[in-house]
């Protein structure tokens, strides 16, 4: 008799644990049931339209320092189906990945169509079944066999089941209620947002490696800090969003920040570095050069509450002046009182709880034949691919334990 396996989301672990599974065991029924009307969505828009497939980082230890929450649990999983594998995985299907300089590595098309259409291509090859507009209004257990209620009052029967829908209320209802543990959800990857007058006008100015603190926490993070309209975002930003996204959420987002515009200095370097641009360029003055490596306008702006000290030359700049532009430059205070979402790309913190799930299968531990990928899960990670890598990993390790049952 076939066996059917009903997988719940029609996204990027659904497709591809759909796929896998498919194609290990070709005599198992697979469907995919996805509530909206289109799938692949956010595979769609992420990456800025190009699909930022997943990150040259290929050593499993390394990996999951990308990870607030699941670093753990998924060490033993990327040993099994890492970066590398997500790579050649495409390239097998005609998909060339390529790898920019910061890590990150996309189709070589640059649009996220080209990994859409691979998946497409290749579950119409399986005979995947794909049903959109069909949400699920409750999961039972009867007769050895999963029921699914949808929305359309249609009933399903399954051997196995594989929710991969991402974060959404419903299913973790569902699923609390059959008894699983949720993990309340609280977004991460976010910007924040600032009024600050050393801000303004500055929307679209970066610096290139910046240190960021939550002071009165352990938290902080490194990387390009970006100014925008409402306050600063960049990958430092949304590490530290990440990584402290449960502390953020219980402050109700309002909070101080401390940053170091330019991480090749601390407060004494700077100094001595500072005393040597003054040396070098007397005759100028301060406002006519940033003496960091940060952009001029970002310089003049964040010396602007000290306007004296902008109009002066570098020879009248006395010790006291020197401290005050360290300052400036390696612990300037920010006041953050929000958050903005990251473009189309909202991820967040929370799930099924991973205490309750084998990592070697994604099985559950609390219903039979039951398994999770994606971020349904208590899982998620920083900006850069890692997301989308954790998705295909788990996917991948659910589909190969459901084709081999």
């Amino acid at each position: 008799m076939q066996k059917k396996l009903i997988i719940a989301g029609g996204g990027a672990a659904g497709f591809f644990a759909a796929i896998n599974a498919a194609a290990m065991n070709p005599q198992l029924q697979v469907i995919i049931l996805e509530k909206s009307q289109h799938v692949l969505q956010k595979v769609k828009v992420s990456g800025g339209g190009r699909c930022n497939v997943t990150h040259e980082c290929y050593e499993p230890r390394e990996l999951i320092k990308n990870y607030p929450r699941g670093s753990k649990e998924l060490l033993g999983p990327f040993h099994t189906f890492q970066p590398a594998d997500t790579v050649e995985w495409f390239e097998r299907r005609g998909v060339q990945i390529k790898a920019e300089a910061d890590g990150r590595m996309f189709p070589a098309t640059n649009s996220s169509q080209t990994i859409i259409d691979c998946f497409e291509k290749e579950a119409e090859r399986l005979g995947v079944k794909v049903w959109t507009g069909c949400g699920i209004a409750s999961i039972e257990r009867a007769n050895d066999q999963w029921q699914l209620h949808l929305t359309d009052k249609q009933i399903i029967e399954a051997d196995d089941v594989l929710i991969a829908t991402g974060n959404g209320g419903t299913i973790w209802n569902q699923m609390q209620k059959l008894g699983h543990t949720i993990i309340d959800a609280v977004p991460s990857l976010f910007t924040f947002n600032i009024k600050d007058t050393r801000l303004e006008g500055l929307a679209g100015v970066a610096s290139a490696q910046s240190e960021v603190r939550i002071e009165g926490t352990k938290f902080s993070a490194i990387g390009p800090v970006l100014v925008t309209h409402w306050g600063l975002s960049g990958p430092g930003i949304l590490k530290l969003s990440a990584w402290a996204a449960r502390e953020l959420a219980g402050v109700n987002y309002d909070f101080i920040i401390r940053i170091n515009w330019d991480t090749r200095l601390n407060k004494e370097s700077c100094m001595e570095n500072l005393k040597e641009f003054k040396a070098e360029h007397s005759r100028t003055q301060v406002k006519s050069y940033s003496a960091a490596k940060i952009p001029h306008r970002l310089w003049c702006s964040l010396l602007a509450a000290h306007p004296n000290i902008l109009e002066m030359n570098w020879a009248d700049v006395s010790n006291k002046h020197l401290e005050q532009i360290t300052e400036a430059l390696c612990s300037g205070y920010f006041r953050v009182t929000g958050k903005s979402i990251f473009k189309e790309e909202f991820v967040t913190a929370g799930g099924i709880s991973l205490k309750e799930v084998d990592f070697k299968t994604m099985r559950s531990k609390v219903l039979p034949r039951m398994y999770f990928a994606g971020e349904v899960l208590d899982i998620d990670a920083v900006t850069g691919g890692f997301n989308f890598q954790a998705a295909w990993t788990t996917a991948f390790l659910a589909a190969k334990a459901i084709a081999g049952e």
